[in-house]
Order: C-alpha cells, then structure tokens, then sequence
C-alpha cells in the first residue's frame, strides 16, 4: 500500500484530510515543517501532501529542505486556499506535481492523488528500465560502472570482474533457453553473496561486474568464490542433469581500493589482468591484482626475446605418462589437433571410457574415476592427452596412432585397471573413434 505524508498546521483540516486518504493508503501526519521532516526520516512515504501556508516553514522551504537532505525526487503535491496564479506558478517551478485549493471535494482529492502515483510509478518504471539488465535483473553495463567508478572515487573496498566459465558450452550443447537460464540463475547468486551496500552489474555476455565496499582481507573474496562456484554448478546439475558435463563455475579477478588507486579505468584494466590470470590457470577461482608476481604486472609494458618467451610458456615440473588436462584445456587441445590433422593429415585417433557400477560397489563412483584417470595417465606416452568428460566417463586423444593400432592401446590399459583395486566393483566399457 502506498504512504502519503500530510502535513498541515489547521487541526480540523488535518483531520479531514486524513480520514479522506485513509481509505486507500497509508497515512502519517504531522502540523509542522520541522515535524515532517524527522516523520519523513523515520517513514519514507510515497508522496507529501502539504499545506503551502503554514507558519515557521512554508510547504516551498519543506520541499526544498526533504529534496536537499534525500537528494532525490520526492512527489510533492500542494493544499492551498489561496487562488493567487503566482502562486501556483511558483509551485510548479519548484517541483510540485499538483494543487488542490481549499475546500476541496473528497472524490477530486483522491483523483488527483491517484493520478500522481501512477506518474511516479511510470517514471520509476522508465528510469528502471534504463539502469537495469532485462534478463537477470541487474544492474546493466553503463549504470553498473558509473556507481562503481563513483565508489572507487570516494570508497574502500574490492572490485571484481566476474566472467562465467564454460558458458558458451550450455548455449552450444543445450540451446539458448538453457542458457538464459543459468545466467538468470547466475545474477540470482552473486546478488546472494553481496550485501545492500555493495554494486553488481551485467557488463554483457557472460561477464559481470561487482564492488564489495569496505573488504579489506582476501578470506572475504576467497568464500564468496566458493559460494558462487559451488551454487552454480549445482544449478546446472539441478537444470541439465546429474550427468552434466559443462565445468561450469566463476574465474573472478579482483583489486584492492584505494590501495591500488581510485580511478576506475585503471582498476578495472588491473582487475581485468587478474582475471586473465585465473582463466589460464584452470579457473573456478580469485585472484588479487597484488598477488600477481612483478614479472606478469609488466608484461602489458615490456618486451622479451624468443627465449625468455619459450621459459614463460614452458611447462613446469613435467611428470611421467599423459597430459592430464581439465576439460576446457582438453577442449582447446581437440580443436587445435583437429586444425593441424585438416592440413597434414595426421593419424589422432580418441577414447571415450565409461565407467559402471557393479552390485558390490563399496566407494562412490567419484573415486573409481579418480583411480581410472591414474590408471590411463601411467598407461600412456607423455604426448596422449586425457581429461575427465562426466560423472563417469574419461576421455583420451592419441595422437599419430591409428585405429589398427588402438587395440594394443586398450588391452594395455584394461591389463593395468584389472590391477587396480576399483576394478573389482566397477566396470569400464569404451568407444574408439578418429579425430575429425
């Protein structure tokens, strides 16, 4: 129900008017200018009905006090018994919405009432629609970074850039409905884990855009990262299945303010690198501006030779057997060796493993996997590529072997599972196939 304000000094009109609105809204009164003002503070109401006359402060100096105190708009309509043109002419230059003169029929009163709060409600609508993303209900790409660049200028907090891991896939795999879904779902988690005083906002896509205001330590970031992540994989389980393959989650980079300065642009390019550096290191997490190491803050600004190149890209502390990757680094792998096998005709042939559960089966399925993986890492060369593709199901590309040689491959690593503790309770059937 809407609240109106009334605020006249005339007793018996106060009363009148009062019981005429009471009818269909909420009502507060008060007999003063300085009583309204400490009334609205405590009420907040929808719109102020006030008499223009009144000793101490006029219905003007109380409209112009409420709009200097609240910055804002606030619906002012105007009791008054004067007839005076100037009068009204005044009023309206000031602000007010409406007049009413002094004695006024009931049913006109709530007419142009009614007639007001619909107005407001219009504009309200309007200025909603231009600050908001119509899809998840945030706030949108210029609205959300203009309150943020105002926060980074006069707050303390954190700035995150948000970016939706493996999103592509639900809209590729499970058409664009699903994936409206999951960012709705999305919007609707990360405005869980950020409190009223914080800004979210939808910079378009699959990318967001947030302000934590006075968070100082990263043990802050470090759960909402797992808050996020976790919701929203068990939001694509709850819409696509158990069995959903999608490695949906968050990659989230983040910067301190001030402490890394209070121009927004910057900010954002810094939280922007730290973002990058989650992504390339298998996603689903955070990472602080200040946690990068000096080498990878000057890389937008320093140039290197061919070596120093090489030593940055170069994998680290190489391990026997496969290339164990996770599935959008797999992905990656299998849309570049499928670019190379068009030009020079390469024989890649792949794996699909699928593990069962047998009636005995005393571990989760989850652990059967786990030990499959170790299984196909230790059976394979360091150039065979593996990943987990489900639940239940793993994944090998083979490079330069062909499908009539596959079959020494297969019974190698079956001969290795029969072996492993696992394959008493569980079963593993497979599909070859080549690359395309």
């Amino acid at each position: 129900m809407k609240k109106i304000m009334i605020v006249d000094d005339e007793k018996i009109s106060l009363i009148m008017t009062n019981h005429i609105l009471s009818s269909l809204y909420a009502t507060v009164c008060a007999s003063s200018g300085d009583e309204a003002i400490q009334l609205f503070k405590k009420e907040r109401p929808d719109m102020v009905l006030s008499d223009l006359r009144m000793p101490g402060m006029s219905g003007y100096e109380l409209q112009q006090a409420l709009e200097k105190d609240f910055n804002e708009g606030i619906p002012f309509m105007f009791m008054t018994a004067d007839t005076d043109e100037e009068t009204e002419s005044r009023g309206f230059e000031n602000g007010a919405m409406d007049f009413i003169h002094k004695p006024f029929r009931a049913d006109v009163l709530l007419k142009r009432v009614g007639n007001i709060l619909q107005t407001v409600e219009k504009i309200q609508g309007l200025k909603m629609a231009a600050v908001m993303d119509p899809m998840t209900g945030l706030l949108n790409k210029s609205s959300s970074e203009n309150e943020i660049a105002g926060l980074c200028q006069n707050a303390s907090g954190v700035l995150m850039m948000i970016d939706l891991d493996s999103f592509k896939l639900v809209n590729d795999m499970y058409g664009h409905d699903m994936g409206d879904k999951i960012l709705i779902r999305f919007a609707e988690i990360l405005k869980a884990v950020v409190r009223p005083i914080d800004v979210v906002g939808r910079l378009g896509g699959d990318e967001f855009i947030a302000f934590c205001q006075n968070v100082s330590e990263d043990i802050v970031i470090e759960k909402k990262s797992r808050f996020i992540n976790k919701y929203i994989l068990d939001a694509a389980k709850e819409f696509m299945g158990e069995d959903m393959t999608i490695p949906l989650g968050a990659s989230i980079g983040c910067v301190f303010v001030p402490k890394e300065g209070t121009d927004f642009a910057a900010l954002h390019k810094k939280a922007d690198k730290a973002l990058y550096t989650v992504k390339q290191n298998g996603k689903h997490g955070y990472m602080f501006y200040t946690d990068l190491s000096e080498d990878g803050k000057k890389e937008e600004s320093q140039s290197t030779d061919l070596s120093a190149v090489v030593k940055i890209l170069s994998e680290r502390n190489k391990g026997r057997g496969a290339f164990n990757l996770g599935f959008d680094q797999f992905r990656t792998a299998y849309q570049f060796l499928s670019r190379l096998n068009m030009n020079y005709q390469k024989e890649i042939s792949m794996l699909l493993f699928t593990l069962k559960e047998k009636e005995n089966a005393a571990i989760p399925i989850e652990d059967a996997v786990d030990e499959f993986m170790g299984v196909l890492s230790s059976s394979l060369r360091q150039s065979d590529i593996i990943t987990q593709g489900g639940k239940n199901q793993c994944i090998v590309i083979l490079p330069e072997t062909s499908l009539q040689n596959v079959s020494n491959v297969t019974e190698r690593i079956m001969e290795n599972w029969s072996q492993a503790d696992s394959s008493a309770m569980f079963s593993v059937s497979f599909e070859k196939g080549i690359l395309e």
